[in-house]
């Protein structure tokens, strides 16, 4: 499904150039349930962002679904991953002044869809993740476990192919934290989705079936 040939990444700082990601080599397949997991500036968060086509590497080769995106302008990968890809974050990136709902259908505004088809499907999202009551609540309202089922609402409602899950539990409590990975879980198990979960937590990183280690940016 994903192929990643040869990557690298390189900052330059300070008139230095920094590599982060050092010739990186990944297959993920479909269904796949992958963590990547390592220190603090091991190059994980870079990497999740580069599978995630939010970051392009200094160096890559990068061929999705058999066919290479990497050569492809910013528009057409911009495509490809809102149509692809959904995302879940630690920080939740919800809009303060917003109603759960309008959260959920913001992503679907830009699939060129009806507005009665993309409450419906903001509203089935919603109610996969058990949260069918709050529709018409604010971010302040909600419960950090709450507002994290959003952002996997939001991320759902696109029907994507792929979820990238960046600490998503690292803002929770364990029990929260239990329950936001059962539902990633289901989703994988029960609906085929690609997880990819970004963690340094061990507890959260034995959800997954297969598990990359990530250190000084390198796959170990």
């Amino acid at each position: 499904m994903i192929e990643l040939k040869n990557i690298k990444k390189v900052y330059s700082l300070w008139n230095q150039e920094v590599e982060v990601l050092k010739w990186i080599n990944l297959k993920i397949e479909r269904g796949d349930f992958i963590s990547i997991m390592g220190p603090s500036g091991s190059g994980k968060s870079t990497l999740m962002n580069i599978i995630g086509m939010l970051d392009i590497p200094s160096f890559w080769e990068y061929i999705f679904n058999g066919k290479r995106v990497d050569n492809l302008g910013e528009n057409r990968i911009s495509k490809i991953r809102a149509s692809n890809i959904g995302f879940v974050f630690q920080s939740y990136n919800l809009i303060s002044r917003m109603s759960v709902l309008k959260q959920v259908i913001l992503p679907l505004s830009y699939q060129g869809i009806g507005k009665k088809e993309k409450i419906q499907r903001a509203k089935e999202a919603l109610k996969r993740v058990g949260l069918e009551t709050k529709i018409y609540n604010k971010p302040n309202e909600l419960s950090g476990g709450q507002q994290q089922r959003v952002s996997i609402a939001r991320a759902i409602a696109v029907n994507p192919k792929i979820i990238l899950a960046d600490e998503p539990t690292g803002a929770l409590d364990t029990q929260t934290g239990k329950e936001i990975m059962q539902i990633l879980t289901e989703l994988n198990e029960k609906e085929g989705k690609t997880i990819i979960l970004i963690t340094h937590e061990a507890d959260i990183d034995k959800y997954a079936k297969r598990h990359i280690r990530i250190q000084d940016g390198l796959i170990l």
